[in-house]
């Protein structure tokens, strides 16, 4: 990848709305080469939104870089709306992206964290669509990372997971009780939602953790709405949904990249997937945490070498 291209922000050559569906009109844009081959970016969250410096992929001139707001995120309005915002939904609005822009050879997809979720049920429900899975940070939304986040953490965070249960009045449900906080009228409620369950995932990990306070504007205040909604509902999905069907995907060619001391994504999740998937290559990064330096400078060099023939 060019040095010099770091300290520049990538800038759209396209973007605008998909038509409206669903009370929603979802955002996206376009980066790179018009006429290069198609990477779809998927961003995090749930909640999170898409960012120029996504479209920074090794020999970026070569590539058409897509990406959009999933629904209620980022750019794409209404903000924070939670009717008709499901994952069946995402998985949708992308397969409408491609027909919008008219692209119709395969694709290659790009996620991290949620995003990786997304990327692979995009496969598992277009397999004829994908020729390549670039995924990093691995997250399978199934009942045992929910398990780990609300339970097995406390091997490593027992105070600060007794501390979430102990700020909402019905913790035998953390994630109705948190919903109740969040979907409430009081901004004093709202703000305990985001500090709290709106911020453990980023807790974990961390080796001097605490709660902060956050500023409560409505971007943090959408996007921790979409976060707690969807880990209500298990994300939308049934309890191994992606595992149960990659034998749609198992001969697609993947590269996984994740650190080894990942708190919010326990390693063992993208070890499954690699075992399941016959043409993928995982690469354990040493390093603790869900994000960090080494880790996407790993992601850099991986998916560089992984593009190399294309």
């Amino acid at each position: 990848m060019n040095f010099l291209a770091w300290f520049f922000e990538p800038k759209p050559f396209n973007s605008g709305y998909l038509p409206a569906k669903d009370g929603h009109d979802v955002f996206f844009m376009e980066f790179g080469n018009p006429f290069g081959k198609p990477i779809v970016v998927t961003h995090g969250g749930p909640g999170g939104s898409c960012k120029a410096k996504y479209a920074r992929v090794p020999k970026g001139d070569k590539y058409r870089i897509i990406m959009m707001d999933q629904r209620g995120c980022g750019k794409s309005l209404p903000a924070g709306k939670l009717e008709n915002n499901t994952t069946a939904d995402t998985i949708d609005d992308i397969a409408r992206l491609l027909d919008f822009l008219q692209i119709k050879e395969k694709i290659v997809l790009r996620g991290g964290s949620w995003g990786s979720t997304i990327a692979l049920l995009f496969a598992e429900k277009y397999p004829e669509r994908v020729e390549k899975l670039l995924l990093s940070q691995i997250f399978l939304a199934d009942k045992a990372n929910k398990y780990w986040m609300n339970q097995e953490s406390s091997l490593f965070y027992p105070d600060m997971l007794e501390r979430l249960y102990q700020e909402v009045e019905n913790p035998q449900n953390l994630e109705d009780a948190y919903s109740a906080l969040i979907l409430s009228d009081d901004a004093e409620k709202q703000s305990k939602a985001v500090k709290f369950y709106g911020n453990y995932e980023r807790v974990l990990g961390c080796l001097n953790p605490e709660f902060l306070d956050v500023d409560l504007d409505e971007k943090t205040l959408a996007s921790t709405r979409i976060y707690i909604e969807y880990a209500k509902n298990n994300f939308f999905l049934s309890d191994n949904e992606i595992m149960d069907n990659i034998a749609k995907i198992e001969n697609i060619p993947a590269v996984l990249v994740h650190n080894r001391l990942d708190m919010s994504c326990p390693l063992i999740g993208a070890y499954q997937l690699h075992k399941k998937m016959k043409n993928s290559k995982l690469v354990v990064v040493p390093e603790r945490g869900h994000v960090g330096k080494l880790l996407y400078k790993t992601i850099d060099k991986e998916f560089c070498e992984f593009l190399r023939n294309e």
